[in-house]
């Protein structure tokens, strides 16, 4: 049941999908907002990239809870996911965010794109940290 367990893998399918949803649409946000669809972009980052991003974490922490002891938030991969996941919802409430709703002018555009890199960084440097886990002694 514990660590590798059908639980433990279903959970960690869920996590892997749950990313793709959280970040596939982010590819897509500057090619609609520039057909003028910043609306229904707003209102898929709202009702589903900023929850996936939440179920990311719950599923990331139902994951190492499910690890028998393996995997621990004090390891150093996990405790820099963490740190990683906040700073990106914080972009995604701070920038991206009021650059959905805001007037379309070059600030909001600016906003977007610049919400929309960090945030594809941030993808990057958490699949790092997924696949490698540096520092970690299991």
């Amino acid at each position: 049941m514990g660590y590798r367990g059908d639980l433990y893998n279903i959970f960690l399918i869920a996590h892997v999908i749950t990313a793709v949803v959280a970040f596939g649409p982010l590819f897509v946000y500057p090619r609609l907002q520039r057909a003028g669809q910043t609306e229904s972009v707003a209102g898929l980052h709202m009702r589903v990239v900023f929850p996936s991003l939440t179920a990311l974490w719950v599923l990331g922490m139902g994951l190492a809870g499910l690890s028998d002891g393996l995997i621990k938030v004090a390891d150093l991969w996990m405790t820099l996911s963490i740190v990683l996941w906040a700073g990106l919802m914080a972009v995604s409430w701070f920038l991206i965010r009021p650059a959905l709703n805001g007037p379309g002018d070059e600030r909001t555009k600016s906003m977007l794109s610049a919400g929309v890199g960090i945030t594809h960084l941030g993808l990057v440097i958490g699949l790092y940290l997924m696949v490698f886990k540096p520092g970690f002694g299991g």
